[in-house]
């Protein structure tokens, strides 16, 4: 069990867990992408971890670049996005968008409009985790490495208000024995 702030976690993803499906996702990606120098665009601040660990299992060349977005507060998402640290130019370029963790879809429709904007030469989505259950936009994710259940995680960079960034396993809110 681990507490952080107010809330209850227990655990749910091991490590081992974790790194098999990274170490998938970038195999699936050198392979889309062999003639390519893509740019891999990580959203700050959950996705550090898992871009890091994708990067390490990646064989191609590749560029790394990062932005950063609000949408969360506590435990459940504001519905409204915000840019808080911008891309640069990605202009002519290929991006691949790495996300910890899709759920709404709210972030991803932002990233994607801003992306369009900036006339990228393609877009493909990789995201850690994924709760189809929570989605609500109609984008293709087009790299999943672990569909989960809509419930609220910590762990491997995803936080409760700022706290679980650092660990290396993921956990999951304490289910109230009540509900």
């Amino acid at each position: 069990m681990l507490k952080l702030h107010d809330l209850e976690f227990e655990p749910y993803l091991d490590q081992h867990t974790l790194q098999d499906s990274i170490k998938h996702l970038a195999n699936r990606i050198h392979d889309d992408y062999q003639s390519q120098t893509p740019v891999f665009l990580g959203i700050l601040n959950g996705a550090f971890m898992f871009l890091s660990d994708l990067m390490k299992n990646y064989k191609g060349n590749c560029e790394i670049n990062f932005t950063k977005l609000a949408s969360y507060a506590g435990v459940s998402s504001t519905g409204e996005v915000s840019t808080l640290l911008g891309a640069g130019n990605l202009k002519g370029k290929h991006v691949i968008v790495v996300e910890d963790i899709v759920d709404t879809g709210n972030t991803l429709q932002h990233i994607v409009d801003v992306l369009k904007k900036e006339g990228v030469a393609s877009f493909k989505i990789a995201s850690l985790f994924f709760k189809p259950e929570a989605y609500k936009k109609s984008l293709p994710i087009d790299y999943i490495g672990i569909e989960i259940p809509n419930k609220f995680i910590v762990g491997f960079g995803l936080d409760y208000n700022g706290l679980g960034r650092n660990l290396s396993e993921i956990y999951q809110l304490k289910s109230n024995t009540n509900d």
